[in-house]
């Protein structure tokens, strides 16, 4: 089987990954986490035009799925985790644990990186997610993790390293969980069966306009909590 690996949409990929390694240097060796929150951002933008661009292309590959998924477990998920861990490394306790009991707090974040990788493996072979997700997506969650770090790290806020542990575990199960949320995938222009989305989509753009960076933690918390009601809402119907 001749499998072609230097595709346009495969260096796109790649270029998803390469950005995903560099936020993880801005956070461990260089203490910049908003360059890792930019380098995260750059990553997203890739991750969505790899598949596009495929699309456009029909180069479509079995390969490049597994290579999709393979940039996307770095970029969205250690990328974010080691971000949060580099939070957590500066801040202090607020019920005065012992140093041994912070120190393991701040390793909690990985915990999204573990849950990441399922959460991956899941959409590789899950049929039911193309117009929906399953769950909170990796690139929405890492974008979420980095720009709280860096909104914190900007503005001088400590953060108490409990906090992030609780936030890191709570984004976990999110990952994973079976709530349903909406993608900004359409299949048609039409206000029917999109209304949501564009809904949503000028609700982001005004809070971009307002607050800037500190409107990017909102609206992923807002997209979180709109998704799980609206799938609350069909269960209970």
């Amino acid at each position: 089987m001749k499998i072609k690996l230097f595709t346009i949409p495969n260096f796109i990929t790649l270029a998803n990954l390469l950005c995903g390694c560099c936020s993880i240097v801005a956070s461990l060796v260089w203490g910049d986490l908003t360059l890792a929150f930019v380098l995260i951002l750059a990553a997203a933008v890739c991750d969505f035009l790899d598949g596009a661009t495929a699309r456009l292309l029909k180069a479509y590959s079995e390969i490049g799925v597994q290579l999709d998924s393979l940039a996307d477990m770095v970029s969205f998920g250690v990328a974010p985790s080691v971000a949060m861990y580099a939070l957590a490394s500066q801040s202090v306790s607020v019920l005065a644990l012992s140093e041994g009991v912070v120190a393991v707090l701040c390793f909690v974040p990985f915990v999204m990186a573990a849950f990441s990788a399922l959460r991956l493996a899941k959409f590789n072979i899950d049929d039911t997610q193309h117009e929906e997700f399953c769950g909170l997506p990796t690139p929405a969650n890492a974008i979420l993790c980095s720009s709280l770090a860096m909104l914190a790290v900007r503005d001088g806020v400590t953060v108490a390293v409990e906090w992030i542990a609780l936030v890191s575990v709570i984004l976990a199960v999110l990952l994973v969980s079976p709530v349903r949320m909406f993608s900004f995938k359409f299949s048609s222009l039409a206000w029917r069966g999109n209304a949501v989305r564009y809904l949503f989509a000028g609700f982001a753009l005004v809070a971009i306009l307002l607050l800037r960076t500190y409107s990017i933690p909102l609206i992923i918390v807002t997209y979180i909590v709109v998704s799980t009601l609206l799938w609350i809402v069909r269960r209970t119907k």
